[in-house]
């Protein structure tokens, strides 16, 4: 493009001082600034999904926990061997073939014991979660929803239960019915004290979901309270509390392992991970591998759900992705 500097203004500069001026851009703004209209656009669990499946964390806490999962409803394909056979001839022998972790004090295989461990341990986690998620959801929906007295009722009823530590209140109970222990009770006592924190969870995001203007068009339409907060509220609504839920899994996983180490969760009759950890306590300084196979596979497992809940919290959180 030829250059409209007038003539006296070059003149006045010497040699080597001359100015450019660089060809005009033709592109308008419109192009510029145009979207394409025919992209559908992205829900927010897409966009968590687009988020999450980028995360290698996210990967390895998925396999651990679908291996536990997997661990807990099919343990006969890893083992054939029955935990429940021990001779006493084997106490505390080393590893042999066929029995890669040894055996416990009274002659039990450790390997066997630590994949039907899983079914008590992750059963009760999982199943807790569902009952915590219920009590406590239908509670905090209804609170923050509905609102006036009922609200208020609701909202000291939580207190009342949340200042009662849960791992206090579940040796209590246990201890008054310890001679009907079995996992259903554990499950039972876990979910009566455990719910309070999911329904805080809730009352709050209900409450700053109601009023958006989704909801005030869904009101417009003439829909019913009920299809509001069960279309509109609670899908919405429904991020911190899954996130929460996915870190109380572990939660719970470790709160019936500290019962049953304490002798006052599940029976010994039951294989558990917290039972075997109970039994290996006497043999920790002669033979610390009873111990260290159950506590380990405790751990990697409760460890899994805590970075499962944050790699989904970082996804579902718009103020996590800017950091």
């Amino acid at each position: 493009m030829t250059s409209h500097i007038p003539s006296k203004l070059i003149e006045r500069h010497r040699a080597g001082q001359e100015h450019f001026v660089s060809d005009v851009d033709e592109t308008g703004l419109g192009a510029v600034d145009a979207v394409a209209d025919e992209s559908a656009p992205a829900s927010m669990w897409g966009e968590a999904w687009k988020t999450l499946r980028k995360r290698p964390l996210f990967w390895i806490s998925l396999t651990i926990i679908i291996l536990a999962i997997t661990l807990a409803l099919f343990p006969g394909l890893f083992t054939s061997l029955d935990p429940r056979f021990c001779e006493l001839k084997n106490s505390l022998a080393d590893p042999a073939p066929g029995h890669p972790f040894g055996y416990d004090k009274q002659g039990c295989d450790i390997y066997s014991r630590v994949i039907y461990g899983a079914r008590a341990s992750v059963s009760v986690g999982i199943v807790t979660t569902v009952m915590v998620v219920l009590i406590g959801g239908t509670i905090g929906a209804a609170a923050g929803y509905l609102g006036g007295w009922l609200d208020s009722l609701l909202s000291r009823i939580t207190d009342i239960f949340f200042a009662i530590p849960l791992l206090l209140a579940a040796i209590v109970f246990m201890q008054m019915f310890k001679d009907n222990r079995n996992v259903a009770m554990v499950i039972t006592v876990l979910s009566l004290f455990g719910w309070t924190q999911i329904a805080r969870i809730t009352r709050g995001s209900v409450l700053s979901t109601k009023n958006e203007e989704y909801v005030t068009a869904a009101r417009a339409t003439g829909a019913s309270r009920w299809r509001i907060l069960t279309s509109h509220i609670l899908p919405n609504a429904a991020a911190p509390i899954i996130v929460y839920a996915t870190v109380a899994l572990g939660t719970f996983i470790v709160a019936e392992a500290s019962l049953s180490f304490m002798g006052i969760g599940l029976p010994p009759s039951v294989v558990s991970w917290g039972n075997d950890i109970s039994a290996a306590q006497h043999v920790l300084r002669t033979k610390p591998m009873v111990l260290f196979y159950p506590a380990i596979a405790l751990a990697i497992t409760v460890l899994s759900f805590i970075m499962m809940g944050d790699v989904v919290r970082e996804a579902l959180d718009p103020k996590a992705k800017k950091k």
